[in-house]
C-alpha cells in the first residue's frame, strides 16, 4: 500500500509543524518587540538581544541537529517496518545532547565578554549582552533536549504533540515576559532585558517537562537509558557531525552578518536584529512544509517509493511557494505597522524600513529551499547538505559580504548577500533531487 501523500495528509503534518516551529523564534521576536519597548536604553537592550540571539541561535541550530537525525533514522525504520530495532536510540541520544548543552555552559559562561566583543559589541550594548546571555544560556540544554524529543514525534509521523508544547512555550514566555520585563507595580520590579531572559528560561524548562511527560505516556519510548549503545549509533553521530559542520557554515554567515551591523552603529544594528528576527520566523513558518518534507521523505526511501517521492518533491515545491508569497504579501500589507511593534524609536525605523521590502521578497525563494533542505535530513543525505552549505556560505556569502560592504552599501548589501545566499543553498538541491531520484523512478 502506497504511502498518503495527500494535501490533507501533508497538510495533518505540516501545520502542527508550522505552530511548532514558530515557538523558538517567536520566543525571541516577544524578546525583541518587549525589549524594544522599555523605556531605559532600549535601543542598546535591542542591540544586546541581536547579539545574544545570534549567539544563542548558533548554539541551539549547531547541536539541535539531533532532531533531523533522530527523526531521519527512526522515520526509515517506520517506513521499512523495523521500529522495534531503534527503541533504544531515543533515549540515548537525549543524553547526548543534554551532556553537550551542559559543556556548552562550562565553557562559553566565564568567557562571555570575550565572545560578544568578537561580534563587535561594547560600552552600554556589550554590558547588557553579558547579563542578557549568562541568564539565557541556562535554558540551553532544556531547548536541546526539547529538540530532540520533536525529532522522535517526527520520526513517529506525529507533529501534534511537539504542536501542544511550543503553543504552551510560547504563551509561558509571553506571560512572563510581560510580567518580568515590565513589572508589576507594588508586586515584581521591573527587571528590564534581564526579565526577558528569565522568562525565556523559565518556558524553556517547562517545555521540556511537558515533552518528558507526553513522550512517556503517548509512545511507546522509554527514557531508560539502555546499554549498549543501540546499532544506529554511530549513523546518527556521522549525520549530526555533517549537519553540524553544516550549521557551523550557516551561522559564520550569521556572525559576519551581524558583525557588518554592528560596525554600521546602533541604529543600524537594532534595525538588523528587527529584521533578522523576522527571517527567523519566516523560515521557521515555512518550516511546516519542511518538516512534513523530512517525515514523509524518509519514511518513502525507506519503504523505496521513489515515484511518490518525487511527487511528495512536487506538491511541497508548489505549496512552499504559495506560502512565501503570502508571507510577503502580508509583510507588505502591514509592512509599516510590523516595525512599530519592535520599536518607536524613528531613526532606528527609517533603516528598517529602507530594506524589509528585501526580506520579503526573498520568502518563495527561502521556502524552496528550506523544504528540500528538509526533505534532504530526511533521507539522511547530510553529507550533500554540509558540502554545499560550506560552498554557499564560504565562496558566496561571505565574499558578497565583503564586496557589498566595500561598495558601501550597508544594510542594503547585507540583505542582498541573503539573497544571492538562499539561491547557492536551494537551485543544487532541487537539481540533485531530480538527478537521484528520476531515473529510479524510470527504473521502477
Amino acid at each position: 500500500m502506497k504511502t498518503d501523500i495527500s494535501f490533507k495528509k501533508i497538510n495533518n503534518l505540516a501545520i502542527p509543524a508550522l505552530i511548532a516551529g514558530i515557538a523558538e523564534p517567536l520566543i525571541s521576536i516577544t524578546d525583541t518587540a518587549i525589549i524594544g519597548n522599555i523605556d531605559f536604553h532600549a535601543k542598546e537592550s535591542l542591540g544586546a538581544v541581536a547579539i545574544v540571539g545570534s549567539f544563542l541561535s548558533m548554539l541551539i541550530w549547531v547541536f539541535a541537529q539531533f532532531r533531523s537525525a533522530v527523526s531521519s533514522i527512526i522515520s526509515q525504520y517506520l517506513g521499512a517496518n523495523k521500529l522495534e530495532e531503534v527503541k533504544t536510540l531515543p533515549a540515548q541520544s537525549f543524553l547526548i545532547v543534554v551532556s553537550i548543552g551542559l559543556l556548552i555552559i562550562a565553557t562559553t559562561f566565564p568567557f562571555a565578554e570575550y565572545i560578544f566583543k568578537v561580534y563587535g559589541a561594547e560600552h552600554t550594548i556589550l554590558a547588557y549582552a553579558i547579563d542578557y546571555y549568562e541568564i539565557r544560556v541556562f535554558g540551553l540544554p532544556f531547548t536541546l533536549f526539547v529538540f530532540a524529543v520533536f525529532g522522535t514525534f517526527r520520526g513517529l509521523q506525529n507533529t501534534f504533540y511537539p504542536m501542544i508544547i511550543a503553543i504552551m512555550g510560547a504563551v509561558l514566555n509571553v506571560v512572563f515576559d510581560l510580567i518580568l520585563v515590565y513589572g508589576i507595580e507594588g508586586w515584581i520590579p521591573a527587571m528590564n532585558i534581564d526579565g526577558a531572559a528569565y522568562a525565556s528560561v523559565i518556558s524553556q524548562v517547562a517545555m521540556a517537562i511537558t515533552a518528558a511527560i507526553l513522550l512517556l505516556k503517548k509512545t511507546s519510548i522509554r527514557l531508560k537509558i539502555v546499554l549498549p549503545f543501540n546499532k544506529e549509533i554511530p549513523r546518527l553521530i556521522k549525520m549530526v557531525f555533517d549537519l553540524f559542520l553544516r550549521t557551523v557554515a550557516l551561522n559564520a554567515a550569521l556572525i559576519f552578518a551581524v558583525y557588518k551591523a554592528t560596525s554600521y552603529g546602533t541604529d543600524a544594528l537594532a534595525a538588523y536584529g528587527i529584521g533578522i528576527q523576522l527571517w527567523f520566523f519566516g523560515a521557521f513558518f515555512i518550516d511546516g512544509y519542511s518538516s512534513a518534507g523530512n517525515i514523509l521523505s524518509g519514511r518513502l526511501l525507506g519503504a523505496k517509493e521513489y515515484d511518490t517521492l518525487v511527487k511528495l518533491g512536487n506538491q511541497l515545491t508548489k505549496y512552499g511557494f504559495y506560502t512565501g508569497l503570502s508571507l510577503a504579501a502580508f509583510g507588505f500589507l502591514f509592512y509599516n505597522v510590523i516595525g512599530e511593534v519592535f520599536i518607536k524609536d524613528q531613526e532606528v525605523l527609517d533603516r528598517f524600513y529602507e530594506v524589509f521590502w528585501i526580506i520579503l521578497i526573498m520568502q518563495p525563494l527561502c521556502s524552496i529551499t528550506f523544504i528540500f533542505d528538509g526533505m534532504f535530513k530526511g533521507m539522511g543525505l547530510t553529507a550533500f547538505l554540509r558540502n554545499l552549505l560550506l560552498f554557499a556560505t564560504f565562496i558566496i556569502f561571505i565574499p558578497a559580504l565583503l564586496l557589498f560592504d566595500w561598495f558601501d552599501l550597508n544594510l542594503y548589501g547585507i540583505w542582498y548577500t541573503f539573497i544571492f545566499w538562499i539561491v547557492a543553498r536551494g537551485l543544487p538541491l532541487v537539481i540533485k533531487f531530480r538527478r537521484k531520484f528520476l531515473p529510479l523512478v524510470e527504473k521502477s
